[in-house]
């Protein structure tokens, strides 16, 4: 276990697959109690990506994330994140990202998307994204059927969680980005 990490610190998020480093990315901590933490992914964060065998990351057409702001919350163990996304201060949608447990140290963290999203807008509908890719992923070699089936029995998980309104991060509803300054 980690020191947790102090609020305004940058820390690295880094998607490691097969123990390589594929993709890592500045983050800044907004929470950290040392088994929860949140941090904040901001409009142009630069990415650095590695070559992998596996081939080009999925993101490797952008230089830097895009317009929105998102607040990754992440859990200890968990096979999934959850990120709320904004449009400036304004709240878009909530959005489940199935992946690895993260692996903390000093300075980051690592994880790896499976692909599997659920969108979760304001009104509570929910819509799955990219369901295919779990097999596309699996066809490629970046997951194995043991590592499909967690990912399935996390979605279950969520999905239980969110019928019982009895979610972890449900502290985070009325977070909000601090205004940009003018």
């Amino acid at each position: 276990m980690t020191t947790p990490w102090v609020p305004g610190e940058v820390v690295t998020r880094r998607e490691v697959l097969h123990g390589r480093l594929w993709l890592e990315h500045p983050v800044t901590v907004v929470e950290d109690d040392g088994t929860t933490f949140a941090v904040l992914l901001e409009p142009g964060s630069p990415f650095t990506f590695h070559g992998h065998p596996i081939g080009p990351h999925p993101w490797g057409a952008h230089l830097a994330w895009g317009g929105t702001t998102v607040l990754q919350v992440h859990r200890t163990g968990e096979r999934y994140s959850v990120w709320k996304f904004f449009v400036g201060d304004v709240f878009q949608h909530w959005y489940v990202n199935f992946e690895s447990p993260v692996v903390r140290d000093d300075d980051g963290f690592d994880t790896d998307d499976h692909g599997l999203d659920l969108l979760v807008h304001p009104d509570g509908r929910r819509e799955w994204k990219d369901v295919e890719h779990l097999h596309e992923q699996r066809a490629q070699g970046r997951i194995d059927l043991a590592t499909v089936g967690a990912v399935l029995e996390a979605a279950d998980e969520v999905v239980r969680l969110l019928d019982a309104d009895d979610r972890w991060w449900a502290e985070y509803d009325d977070w909000v980005p601090e205004p940009a300054p003018r």
